[in-house]
């Protein structure tokens, strides 16, 4: 039996030909507000209620989306290098770690992995200033 040191749904990111668009879309489908991303070219379309952190994070596709593609769920966590090392012991597969960073937020730390069957996944951790 494995054990979760602690992962929690983040969000939901979806690649779009046209982000603002889309989480437009969304947003109103959901009831949700909508708002700038993170990182330039990225909207999001926020959680629910202030006590909730799943949000839908639309991003520019590099390439046209097929249909059915371009999800890409977080998982959020304070324990990024135990969930990593438990992750690829389930099979996982490191794709790529990258740091973003904005004058505006705190570093978030993330690591792209592929499940079992190649769909990506991202394992993310805010870093401390």
């Amino acid at each position: 039996m494995t054990t979760t040191v602690g992962l929690s749904w983040g969000s939901v990111n979806i690649d779009a030909a046209d982000p603002a668009r889309l989480a437009d879309f969304w947003g109103k489908v959901l009831g949700r507000p909508v708002r700038p991303g993170f990182t330039p070219g990225t909207t999001t379309v926020d959680a629910p209620d202030s006590g909730s952190s799943l949000q839908m994070v639309i991003v520019r596709a590099a390439e046209p989306v097929k249909i059915g593609g371009g999800f890409c769920p977080n998982l959020f966590t304070d324990h990024h290098d135990e969930e990593t090392k438990r992750l690829t012991g389930l099979g996982a597969k490191l794709v790529n770690e990258v740091y973003l960073t904005s004058a505006d937020h705190p570093t978030i730390r993330m690591t792209v992995l592929a499940d079992p069957e190649g769909n990506p996944f991202n394992l993310a951790t805010l870093q401390s200033e």
